[in-house]
C-alpha cells in the first residue's frame, strides 16, 4: 500500500497521460469555479513598515527603540528607501536585528503581517492634524506649541519656549532618555529615513542631553500612501442558511463582479480530493491552466449538499477526530483546518471512517481530565500556552501576540541563562509563592482597643459560646457566628478623609449588624504634640472618640464619629464642629478639658497610635489588619470592602479550624495571643516592602567577559546591569559559597549618617540570615565634600578581604563613633584592624584605589534606576524598593521581611529546583537572582494549568518544536468539528511558521450527535508574514478565500471580527445575505472596511457606589468639539463610544449630565501628568476598557437625572436643547426604528418607508440599525431622504462582551430589537414606535405615537387568535405560556411603540438585559427573543396591549378583519411558508405601486433598469413625478 502522500507525489509523473483521458471524459461537465472572496482594510492609510518596526521596538523597551532610531537615521535617505518594498523590508529587519533577539524579530515580523503597530503611527498621525504642519515643512518640531522645521531657528524658539504653555506628554510618547528640561516640550514630528529628519533628531538629541529640552518623537507622514491599511486576525463564515422561508430578492445584479485585488495565485496552492495542487504546480509549472481547469472541475462535482441520515450523524465527531489523526503528522494540522472548516461539503467523506477503539477510549479517559483540570465538558475546546488559559471568545489574535511578546522575555531569558526544553518549561511553570503565608503584624497594644467582645458583651450571648463550632459546615460565603474572639478587623484611618470616612461607616455597619468580628478603629491624625486641637480637626475628633470611649462606650464613641460625617453632609469637618457637636450630644461635658493643648488625659490613643505607627513601620494609609494581615488596597472601597473582608476570613478559617480539630486550640485559650504568635507574624511590618517593586532589574542581557563599563561607548541599561552584576563582591553569613537564595544590594552613600545606618541594618540582619547575600552600590552625592575615606576603605574591603573579615572590617568602619575618629584624626584605618586579616595588603590596595567605581556605580544608579545622587534603596533578587524617602528609616527588621517575602514568594521555589538539577554555589546564587528577577516580571498573573495526566498515544496530534531554540508550549483540547477548530487549526498552523512551538492538540469529541456539528464555511484570516510579488511589490494582502463551496445552497456571510472592532461592509454588489453561487456569474467579491474601534467603559458615582444610569459621556478630538456621544447603562455601568486612532477627550455631555454631575476620578485612561482632561488614545487594536468615577455637584445632591416632564419640564427641554436648536424641537417628530439584512428585506424596507410617509403630515425620521446594513441602501437612502423630505439616521452598537453572545444572525438582530433600546438612541427622542421592515402602514402613525400607554414603557399587539385553523401553531395557549402569562395576551413583535422616558427612568432597558442574561445561557429557552422576551418580563415590565386593528397579518388573522387593520404585516405562515414576495403582491394591492415608485427613483438615481425586472404588472404611475427633487449631476 503506497502511503496517501506518496500516492499524491507519484501521481504527478504522467500527468500527460491521465490529463488527456479525464479531460476527454469531463470537459462537458465542467464547470466555472466561482470564488467568494472577502477583503478587510482600515479607514487610514497604509502606515510605512520601518515605524511599525519602530513602535514593536519600542514595546520592549524605550532604550532600544532610540537605539534603533540612531541606526536608522545614520543611513542617507537614499539608503533606506530602497528600490521595492522588499528590500526595504529586509532593511527593517535587518536594523530591527541589531537590538532585538531572534525570538522578537520573528515576532515583530509577525506583528507586520497584522499590521498591529498601523493605530500607533495613526495616532501620531492624527496628533499632528491638531498641530498642522507649516505648509513648506515636510517634517517639523513643535516647542510648546511654536513650530520651525528649520535647524537653526530650534535655539531661537526655546528661549521664548518657557513662558507657553507646555506641550503635553503622553505615556505613549517616545521620550529621550535621562534626565531633561520638564517645562521645554520639543516634539519632532516626522518619518525615520527621510530627508531632513537626522538633522532634527542629532539637534534635539544634543538639546536633550543638554538638558535644555525634553525630546519627544511622533510619526509624521507628510505624503501619506493612497492605499489603505489591508487588515487581517479576522474570521469569515459563510453559513448555510434555511431555505424553509424564501428570503431572497430576484432582482438581477448589473455590473459583472471585479476580483482585480485577489492574487490568483492563491488558487493552486492546497489539496482537493487527494491531489496536491501546489506540489503539482511545481512539477509543471506550464501547465497552470489545465491545472486549474481540473482543480475547479473536481470541486464543482464534490461541494454539493446531500442530508444525512440520523445514524450517519451520531459519529461524526469520532470519524473527523479519526481522520485527522490517520494522516501524516506534517498534514495533521491541514486536515483539521480543511475539515473544520469546510465540515459541511466534508460529511459524506466521513461517514465511512472507522473508528478506532483505542482512540475512543483514550478520548474518554482524557474527557475526565478536561473535566477536573479545565472545567470543560464534552465537545468544548480550550487552548492553553505555557500553561496560560487563552479563551478563544475573549482573545483575538493581537492580544495572543502581546501575550507571547511577555513570554517570549521569560523565554529568552531562561534560554539564555542555560536552561532549555524540559528545564525550562519547568521554571516558565514554577508555581510562585503557592503556598506562601501572608506576612501579619503584631496587634497587640495599647493603640489597639476593641469596640466589641464576643465572648463577653450582652448582644453575643445567645451565640454559641464553644470553639469547636467553628468546625460546623455552612453554606460558601457564610460566616460562622460564634461567640469566641477569633477574627480581630483593626482599621487604621484618618477620621477627616473622604475616602477613610466609608472606612468608619463600614466598621460601624459591620458593629450593628453584629458580624462575627471584633473590630478596633485607631485614628491616624496628626501625631505633632504641639499642634492645637482645638484648630485640628483630626486631633479634635481623637480627642472626642477617647473622651467618649473612656466615659461611655466604645459604640457610642464610634457613633458620635459617624453623626459628624453625616451633620456635615460632605462639608469639611472643623475642630469648631467636633467641640460644638460633643456639648450637644454630651451636655456635661467640659470642652476645655477635653480639647486642651496642654491636658492629654483624652490623648491617650492618639499617643499611642504615634508610638505603635512608627514601631510597626505602617504606612500609606488607610491600612485594615485582619488578625495582623493587612487587606489588599483594592479591597479598600466601599464597593469591595466586604467583599475582601470575607475573602480574607474564608482564607484564615482552614488554619484556625485545623487548629481546633487537631487540638492545638481550646476553648480556655486566648484566640489573639494564640494567632500573634506564629512565626508568620512580625513586630514590625513595612508597606514599602509589602508593596509591588517599583522596578525589576533585567539580568538577561548577555556581556562578554573582556566588556566593561569604559569599553562600552553606548551603553544598554541591561549591559549596564549585567556588568554590575558580574562585577559586584558579596558579603555571606559563612565564608563558604553556599546557595543563598535571596541577593540584596544596599545602595546608599556611606559617607552619610543615613547610608551608613542603612547598610549596617543590612550587615546585622546578615548575621542572622542562612538566606541572604550582601552586595553594596555606591551612590556617592558629589555634592557633600568628602575625601571619600569610607567609600574606598569598604569597597576594598570587600574586594580584597575574605567574607569574615571584610565583614567585620566595614562593620568597624560605618559605625558612627569610629567615623568620628577618623574624620578628626584621633584613630586610622590602621586601628580598626580585624583579628587575622592582612593589614598590610589591604591598606597598600586601598592606597592604589582609585575612583572610577564610583563612577561605575553612579551609572548604573542613574540609567538603570534612574535615581538621583545619594538616593537610599535596595534591590532584592533584581526588585527595587526605593528610593526611600529623605527621613525613612529602614531597619533590620525591615530588611528581615525583605529577605523573607523574596525568598517566600519566589527564591524557595527556585532554589528547590536548582537543588533538583544538581545547581549548587556562587553559580546557584547567581542564577536564583536572575531567574526570579525574570519570574517576577511576569506580566500574566493567571495560574497556569499541569495537564500532565492526559494520554496522547492514540488521541492527540504531536508537533514537536525544535530544542535548540526557545520553544512555547501549545496544549489545545478541542472538537474537531467545533467552531472553534475553525478558529483554532489556522492560528496553530500559522504561529508554526511564525516562531518555535511545542503543539499538542487534545480530541476531545462529542458522541451521539443527533443533527449537524458545524453548518457553516469558514475562513480565518491570517498570514504569518508578509507576501511579495515578483517585482518587489507588496501584494495586495490577506483575503478569506472560498472555492470548495456548494452551488445549490444560499449561503449567508458573516465577519467575526475582534471584539473591539466595529465592520462594515463597503463594497458588495450582490446580496451577502443570500448568496446562492449558481446564480452568480463568475464569483463573488465582498470589501468590507473597519469603521471604528470601540472605546468601553464603566461607570460609577462615588457617593453611592452605583452606575448613574442615564449619564451621557461624549468624545471628541479636543475637549471642545465632541463628535460622538453615549449614554451609561445600570449594568454595570457600562457605556460605549465609537473611534478610530487618534487621542480623544471625554467629557460630561452639555446640559443635564454637566449640570449635576463631575468627573471624580478615571483608571487605565491615557491622561498626561498635571492633566484635568479625560484622554483615551486609541493606538492599537485592542480593547480599550476604561472606569470613569463621577459624583454630583454639592448643590445638586438631590438631583435626579431622569425625571418625568410632569415632574419638571425644563429637564428634558434642556436635554433636547443641547441636541437642537429650540425652534426644532417643538415641531412634532414621527420617530421610526427598523432593521432589515439582505436585499429583499432592504427592499421591504424602503416599502415600509413609503408607506408611512405617504400616511402621515408630521415630520418623519428613520432610526436604522447600521449594523447589517448594505452599501447599496447606505448609498441610496440619502437620495430617498431627499426625495420624500425624511430625516434619517443610522444607529449602532457593538453587542458588549458581558452579555451572552447570540451566535446566528437571525437571533442577533432579533436581540437588536430589544436589548439595547434604551442606549441606542439620544436622551432627546422621548418616543419611537418600531416597524418590521415587511410591514405597509395604512394610517397614519402619529395617531400610535400619541397614544396613552397608561403607564407602560411600551405597547405591543397581542398575537390574533381569529384565524381558527392556526389553533396547533399557538405555542402560547398551553404549557408554560399559558401559565407564565396567566391570562394576558402573548404580543407579536412586528410593531411596538416605546416611551423612552419611562422605559429608561424604570430601567427596563437594565431588567431586559439581566433576564437575558439568565435565561439566555440555556439554548433551548427564547426561541423567539424579540418576542418571548418582553412577554416573558410582562409582570416585571408592563405592555400595554394595543388595539387588536393595529397589526394584521394573514397568517394568524381572519380575512374579515383586514378592512380595519392600521398596518399589515407579512408574517412567515407555517402551514404554506409562502414566499414573502408573492404573498405582498396577493395581500395587499397598494404593494406594487410603492414598489414600482422606488425603483423608478433608483433607476434615476443609478441609471439602471431593476424596473424592467419586476414580477408583476407595472402599475400605470407617473414616472416623470419621481426623481424631480435630484439634480442627476450629483447623483449619477
Amino acid at each position: 500500500m503506497v502511503p496517501h502522500h506518496q500516492r499524491i507525489y507519484n501521481m504527478a509523473a504522467p500527468i500527460n497521460m491521465w490529463w488527456i483521458f479525464i479531460w476527454a471524459c469531463i470537459t462537458v461537465a465542467f464547470a466555472k469555479q466561482k470564488p467568494v472572496t472577502v477583503s478587510l482594510n482600515a479607514k487610514w492609510s497604509s502606515t510605512p513598515l520601518l515605524l511599525e518596526a519602530s513602535e514593536y521596538i519600542a514595546g520592549e523597551s524605550n532604550d532600544k527603540f532610540w537605539e534603533f532610531v540612531d541606526g536608522v537615521s545614520a543611513l542617507t535617505p537614499e539608503q533606506v528607501q530602497s528600490d521595492t518594498e522588499q528590500s526595504n523590508y529586509h532593511l527593517v529587519q535587518k536594523y530591527a536585528a541589531k537590538v532585538l533577539s531572534p525570538l522578537h524579530v520573528r515576532l515583530m515580523k509577525f506583528s507586520l503581517s497584522l499590521r498591529s503597530f498601523s493605530p500607533a503611527i495613526e495616532n501620531f498621525q492624527q496628533m499632528s492634524k491638531e498641530e498642522p504642519a507649516p505648509e513648506e515643512c515636510d517634517m517639523f518640531v513643535s516647542i510648546n506649541g511654536e513650530k520651525t522645521c528649520d535647524v537653526s531657528k530650534v535655539d531661537d524658539v526655546i528661549k521664548t519656549a518657557a513662558d507657553k504653555t507646555k506641550t503635553p506628554v503622553y505615556k505613549f510618547d517616545h521620550v529621550y532618555p535621562g534626565t531633561a528640561n520638564k517645562d521645554v516640550v520639543a516634539a519632532l514630528y516626522g518619518e525615520l529615513g527621510k530627508p531632513g529628519f537626522s538633522e532634527l533628531h542629532e539637534k534635539l538629541k544634543s538639546l536633550s542631553k543638554q538638558k535644555k529640552v525634553t525630546y519627544v518623537l511622533r510619526h509624521f507622514v507628510k505624503s501619506p500612501s493612497e492605499k489603505k491599511t489591508r487588515l487581517s486576525g479576522y474570521g469569515v463564515e459563510l453559513a448555510i442558511k434555511s431555505t424553509e422561508y424564501k428570503a431572497k430578492d430576484d432582482t438581477k445584479i448589473e455590473g459583472k463582479w471585479d476580483g482585480t485585488n485577489v492574487d490568483e495565485e492563491d488558487q493552486l496552492d492546497d489539496e482537493v480530493q487527494g491531489f496536491d495542487f501546489a506540489k503539482l504546480k511545481e512539477l509543471h509549472p506550464d501547465q497552470k491552466e489545465d491545472l486549474r481547469k481540473l482543480r475547479n472541475h473536481l470541486i464543482s462535482s464534490s461541494s454539493e449538499l446531500a442530508a444525512l441520515k440520523v445514524w450517519e450523524l451520531q459519529d461524526l465527531s469520532y470519524q473527523a477526530a479519526q481522520k485527522v489523526l490517520n494522516a501524516d503528522p506534517e498534514e495533521q494540522i491541514k486536515i483539521l483546518q480543511d475539515y473544520s472548516q469546510n465540515f459541511p461539503s466534508r460529511t459524506r467523506s466521513l461517514v465511512k471512517v472507522h473508528v478506532k477503539n483505542d482512540m475512543k477510549n483514550e478520548i474518554n479517559q482524557n474527557k475526565k481530565v478536561f473535566e477536573s483540570a479545565l472545567s470543560l465538558g464534552a465537545g468544548e475546546s480550550a487552548m492553553l500556552l505555557n500553561g496560560i488559559p487563552v479563551e478563544m471568545e475573549v482573545y483575538d489574535v493581537y492580544t495572543l501576540l502581546d501575550l507571547m511578546k511577555s513570554e517570549a522575555r521569560l523565554m529568552e531569558g531562561l534560554f539564555s541563562l542555560g536552561f532549555k526544553a524540559t528545564e525550562l518549561e519547568k521554571f516558565m511553570r514554577l508555581d510562585l509563592g503557592g503556598d506562601s503565608k501572608e506576612f501579619a503584624l503584631d496587634i497587640r497594644h495599647t493603640a489597639i482597643q476593641f469596640l466589641n467582645d464576643l465572648e463577653n458583651d450582652q448582644k453575643y450571648k445567645n451565640w454559641p459560646k464553644n470553639i469547636q463550632d467553628l468546625l460546623r459546615p455552612t453554606f460558601p460565603g457564610m460566616l460562622r457566628h460564634v461567640a469566641k474572639n477569633i477574627f480581630h478587623l483593626v482599621f487604621f484611618v484618618d477620621p477627616t478623609s473622604k475616602t477613610d470616612i466609608e472606612l468608619i461607616k463600614m466598621a460601624e455597619a459591620f458593629l450593628v449588624h453584629s458580624a462575627p468580628i471584633r473590630l478596633s478603629v485607631v485614628f491616624v491624625v496628626n501625631f505633632d504634640q504641639d499642634a492645637d486641637p482645638k484648630e485640628d480637626a483630626s486631633i479634635a475628633i481623637s480627642r472626642a472618640f477617647d473622651y467618649i470611649r473612656q466615659e461611655h462606650t466604645f459604640p457610642k464613641a464610634l457613633s458620635f464619629v459617624t453623626d459628624i460625617y453625616e451633620k456635615a453632609k460632605g462639608e469639611e469637618i472643623t475642630a469648631k464642629m467636633v467641640m460644638k457637636e460633643l456639648k450637644k450630644k454630651y451636655s456635661d461635658t467640659d470642652v476645655t478639658e477635653v480639647f486642651g493643648k496642654d491636658n492629654d488625659e483624652y490623648d491617650v490613643l492618639r499617643i499611642a497610635a504615634k508610638d505603635y505607627i512608627e514601631r510597626s513601620g505602617l504606612a500609606d494609609f488607610p491600612q485594615v489588619l485582619l488578625n495582623g494581615i493587612p487587606l489588599k488596597k483594592n479591597y479598600l472601597t466601599e464597593d469591595t470592602f466586604e467583599e475582601g473582608v470575607v475573602s480574607q476570613i474564608m482564607a484564615q478559617t482552614p488554619d484556625i479550624q485545623r487548629a481546633v480539630y487537631q487540638g492545638n486550640l481550646h476553648d480556655y485559650m486566648n484566640v489573639l495571643e494564640y494567632l500573634m504568635e506564629k512565626e508568620h507574624v512580625l513586630p514590625r511590618l513595612n508597606s514599602r516592602v509589602l508593596s509591588p517593586p517599583t522596578q525589576t532589574l533585567d539580568f538577561s542581557s548577555s556581556i562578554d567577559d573582556s566588556l566593561t563599563l569604559d569599553s562600552l561607548y553606548q551603553k544598554t541599561s541591561g549591559q549596564i546591569t549585567a556588568i554590575t552584576a558580574r562585577d559586584m563582591k558579596y558579603l555571606r553569613r559563612k565564608d563558604e559559597e553556599s546557595l543563598t537564595p535571596v541577593t540584596v544590594w544596599v545602595v546608599c552613600d556611606v559617607e552619610t549618617p543615613k547610608g551608613r545606618e542603612l547598610l549596617y541594618s543590612a550587615i546585622r540582619q546578615l548575621k542572622h540570615s542562612h538566606e541572604m547575600r550582601l552586595g553594596v552600590v555606591f551612590n556617592h552625592d558629589s555634592v557633600l565634600t568628602s575625601d571619600l575615606a569610607v567609600t574606598k576603605a569598604v569597597y576594598v574591603a570587600l574586594q580584597s578581604l575574605d567574607n569574615n573579615h571584610a565583614k567585620s572590617l566595614i562593620t568597624k568602619l560605618i559605625k558612627e563613633e569610629n567615623v568620628e575618629a577618623l574624620k578628626s584624626g584621633d584613630k586610622k584605618i590602621e586601628d580598626l584592624e580585624v583579628h587575622g586579616m592582612d593589614m598590610k595588603s589591604y591598606m597598600a590596595a586601598l592606597e592604589k584605589q582609585t575612583t572610577d567605581f564610583l563612577n561605575h556605580h553612579g551609572m548604573f544608579v542613574r540609567n538603570v534606576l534612574g535615581w538621583g545622587e545619594g538616593d537610599r534603596g535596595l534591590v532584592a533578587n533584581g526588585k527595587v524598593c526605593g528610593p526611600l524617602d529623605e527621613d525613612e528609616k529602614f531597619t533590620t527588621e525591615d530588611v528581615d521581611l525583605l529577605t523573607k517575602v523574596e525568598y517566600q514568594n519566589v527564591a524557595r521555589s527556585i532554589k528547590t529546583q536548582m537543588l533538583l538539577m544538581g545547581i549548587d554555589g556562587n553559580r546557584g546564587s547567581e542564577l536564583i537572582m536572575k531567574i526570579s528577577s525574570l519570574l517576577s516580571s511576569k506580566t500574566s498573573t493567571t495560574e497556569r494549568k499541569e495537564l500532565n495526566e492526559l494520554k496522547d498515544q492514540h488521541s492527540a496530534i504531536k508537533l514537536p518544536a525544535d530544542p535548540d531554540t526557545p520553544a512555547y508550549q501549545i496544549e489545545v483540547v478541542l472538537d474537531p468539528v467545533s467552531q472553534e477548530a475553525q478558529k483554532i487549526a489556522p492560528m496553530i498552523k500559522v504561529l508554526r511558521e511564525v516562531v518555535n512551538v511545542d503543539v499538542k492538540i487534545y480530541m476531545n469529541c462529542r458522541d451521539k450527535l443527533s443533527e449537524m456539528p458545524v453548518k457553516n464555511y469558514y475562513r480565518y484570516v491570517l498570514e504569518p508574514d508578509l507576501t511579495f510579488r515578483p517585482d518587489g511589490s507588496l501584494t495586495s494582502g490577506p483575503v478569506a478565500r472560498f472555492t470548495d463551496l456548494p452551488q445549490k445552497s444560499i449561503l449567508t456571510m458573516g465577519v467575526n471580527p475582534p471584539e473591539s472592532w466595529l465592520v462594515e461592509s463597503v463594497k458588495a454588489p450582490h446580496d451577502l445575505d443570500n448568496l446562492l453561487l449558481e446564480e452568480v456569474e463568475s464569483g463573488v467579491n465582498a470589501e468590507f472596511a473597519l469603521e471604528y474601534i470601540l472605546i468601553e467603559g464603566h461607570c460609577s458615582d462615588v457617593t453611592t457606589g452605583q452606575p448613574p444610569r442615564g449619564l451621557q459621556f461624549t468624545l471628541g478630538t479636543n475637549a471642545s468639539k465632541p463628535s460622538v456621544d453615549t449614554i451609561v447603562m445600570a449594568n454595570l455601568g457600562y457605556f460605549q463610544l465609537k473611534a478610530n486612532p487618534g487621542v480623544w477627550f471625554l467629557t460630561l455631555r452639555e446640559g443635564r449630565s454637566r449640570d449635576i454631575y463631575d468627573i471624580a476620578g478615571h483608571e487605565m485612561t491615557d491622561t498626561p501628568q498635571e492633566s484635568d482632561d479625560v484622554v483615551v488614545s486609541i493606538n492599537s487594536f485592542k480593547s480599550k476598557i476604561i472606569r470613569v468615577k463621577v459624583e454630583k455637584k454639592k448643590d445638586k445632591m438631590s438631583e435626579q437625572l431622569l425625571k418625568d416632564e410632569d415632574d419638571d419640564k425644563s429637564i428634558w427641554d434642556s436635554i433636547s436643547s443641547s441636541f437642537k436648536p429650540k425652534e426644532e424641537t417643538e415641531e412634532k417628530v414621527l420617530n421610526i426604528f427598523s432593521l432589515a439584512s439582505g436585499l429583499m428585506y432592504e427592499r421591504l424596507m424602503r416599502i415600509m418607508m413609503l408607506s408611512v410617509i405617504k400616511h402621515t403630515e408630521s415630520k418623519v425620521k428613520f432610526w436604522f440599525l447600521k449594523n447589517y446594513l448594505s452599501p447599496s441602501f447606505k448609498d441610496f437612502i440619502p437620495k430617498m431622504a431627499k426625495e420624500y423630505g425624511f430625516e434619517y439616521e443610522l444607529v449602532q452598537y457593538k453587542w458588549p462582551r458581558w452579555l451572552n453572545q447570540q451566535k446566528e444572525k437571525q437571533r442577533v438582530m432579533w436581540g437588536y430589537k430589544i436589548l439595547f433600546l434604551d442606549v441606542l438612541f439620544p436622551l432627546d427622542v422621548k418616543k419611537f414606535i418600531f416597524v418590521d421592515a415587511d410591514q405597509v402602514v395604512r394610517t397614519d402613525l402619529q395617531e400610535l405615537n400619541d397614544l396613552d400607554l397608561e403607564g407602560a414603557p411600551y405597547g405591543y399587539t397581542p398575537f390574533c387568535s381569529s384565524r381558527k385553523e392556526m389553533d396547533g401553531f399557538r405555542f402560547w395557549k398551553s404549557g408554560y405560556w399559558a401559565s407564565h402569562l396567566a391570562g394576558r395576551e402573548y404580543h407579536i413583535s412586528a410593531l411596538y411603540v416605546v416611551d423612552l422616558k419611562k422605559f429608561r427612568r424604570i430601567a427596563a432597558g437594565d431588567r431586559l438585559r439581566g433576564q437575558y442574561q439568565g435565561l439566555s445561557q440555556d439554548p433551548n429557552s427564547l426561541s423567539n427573543l424579540d418576542q418571548d422576551l418582553p412577554n416573558n418580563m410582562i409582570h416585571q415590565v408592563a405592555i400595554k396591549s394595543l388595539p387588536q386593528d393595529w397589526l394584521w397579518c394573514e397568517t394568524w388573522c381572519s380575512d374579515e378583519s383586514k378592512k380595519t387593520a392600521k398596518t399589515i404585516d407579512l408574517c412567515n405562515n407555517p402551514l404554506t411558508k409562502e414566499p414573502k414576495l408573492k404573498a405582498a403582491l396577493r395581500i395587499l394591492p397598494e404593494w406594487k405601486e410603492y414598489d414600482y415608485e422606488v425603483k423608478v427613483l433608483w433607476d434615476k438615481v443609478y441609471n439602471t433598469n431593476t424596473r424592467l425586472q419586476v414580477e408583476y404588472e407595472p402599475p400605470n404611475i407617473d414616472e416623470t413625478r419621481i426623481g424631480s427633487t435630484l439634480h442627476s449631476h450629483d447623483e449619477l
